[in-house]
């Protein structure tokens, strides 16, 4: 099996030095260069041909931005992950690097308290990434633009008069840049409340709620506990925290918590589904987003087995087809959908509950 041929971009030593011993541990990784600088890289693409760059966000010179935009420009498909500080402007940075294309990130250890749990925290973060996005890479053509598969249309599996008081969305890689094209799509008349579980540390997802807010006719903030679950507005699970539905004595809110990791995922998709399947059972749409691996694959047995509606993002459209596809593949999805068309199918869906319920009524 050939190796992942991987490029280290970073103005730090120790970093670089760090990063190449460790995956010197792992028979799947050759590291064919490393750079100090984003000018330096750009000169080294074409000499090592990597399947993967790692590629820091703060640097003199030509910073990760500016490097990733070069990179960009010359090699289209070539993999690149950001590898940041969890900083307020590593978080950032981080973020408008994914809008600018970055394939996925990873944040650098900090404050763990040893050598030992600081490579252990890479091992855990960042080398499933590399693997993920450099097998899916074929040398020597990372730098040929690939053709976009044909998109497929929805297939409706079936419907439902139930009325729709809550949507639910969970997403990982690929995530924000997916929820800043559906969300923004959404009037300001929607009439139910969403909750997001997006896989990201703490503080990225409070940014990720305030971008969204410019974007978005919908109120956007990051979830807490006591939140109130009402109509047209957009709470997104805070990183590190669970999230989950309950019952007031006056109204439907959020709870937070520390709970253990589910899926390797805090917060978790499995968590949020469960507790609204649990509260709003045949009342519910589930929407599950590109991301890396098959969290929401229980959560939405239990929100179809409550009678709750499930749609997911299509293979074609998503930067990763793991845990669309886990749910598409056990037959839980009403509708596999394109990306583009995922906002439309949402209020179809709240539209046909609503009018549904109405044609009862009479």
């Amino acid at each position: 099996m050939s190796k992942i041929h991987i490029l280290i971009v970073d103005d730090a030593v120790i970093v670089r030095s760090r990063l190449s011993k460790l995956f010197a541990l792992d028979s799947e990784f050759e590291v064919v260069g490393v750079a100090a600088t984003g000018r330096i890289a750009i000169a080294k693409i074409p000499q090592v041909n990597p399947d993967v760059v790692i590629l820091d966000v703060e640097m003199p010179d030509m910073n990760g931005l500016e490097t990733l935009a070069e990179i960009r420009r010359s090699y289209p498909n070539l993999p690149v992950i950001m590898f940041s500080t969890q900083t307020h402007t590593g978080a950032a940075a981080t973020l408008d690097a994914l809008a600018l294309g970055a394939s996925d990130y990873a944040t650098k250890p900090s404050q763990l308290g040893s050598v030992e749990a600081a490579n252990q925290h890479i091992q855990e973060t960042l080398f499933p990434k590399i693997k993920f996005f450099g097998a899916k890479t074929a040398r020597p053509s990372a730098s040929v633009p690939v053709a976009a598969p044909a998109i497929h249309s929805s297939q409706r599996i079936r419907s439902s008069l139930a009325l729709i008081d809550i949507l639910a969305i969970g997403a990982s890689t690929g995530g924000p840049n997916a929820l800043s094209l559906v969300l923004p799509q959404l009037p300001k008349t929607f009439p139910i409340p969403i909750v997001i579980v997006q896989h990201m540390p703490a503080m990225f997802t409070r940014l990720m709620a305030e971008r969204l807010a410019t974007k978005c006719q919908l109120a956007v903030a990051e979830a807490y506990a006591g939140a109130p679950l009402t109509p047209g507005t957009i709470w997104i699970a805070p990183g590190d925290y669970h999230v989950e539905v309950t019952r007031s004595r006056t109204q439907m809110q959020l709870i937070t918590h520390q709970a253990t990791p589910e899926n390797f995922c805090r917060p978790s998709v499995d968590v949020l589904f469960r507790s609204i399947a649990q509260h709003y059972k045949a009342r519910s749409l589930g929407v599950i987003l590109t991301g890396m691996g098959q969290d929401g694959l229980r959560g939405c047995e239990s929100m179809r087995g409550a009678g709750g509606r499930i749609l997911v993002q299509d293979e074609a459209s998503s930067v990763v087809w793991g845990m669309p596809g886990f749910v598409a593949n056990a037959g839980l999805a009403d509708a596999v959908l394109p990306l583009d068309v995922m906002a439309i199918e949402i209020l179809h869906q709240v539209a046909q509950a609503s009018s549904g319920m109405d044609q009862e009524r009479q």
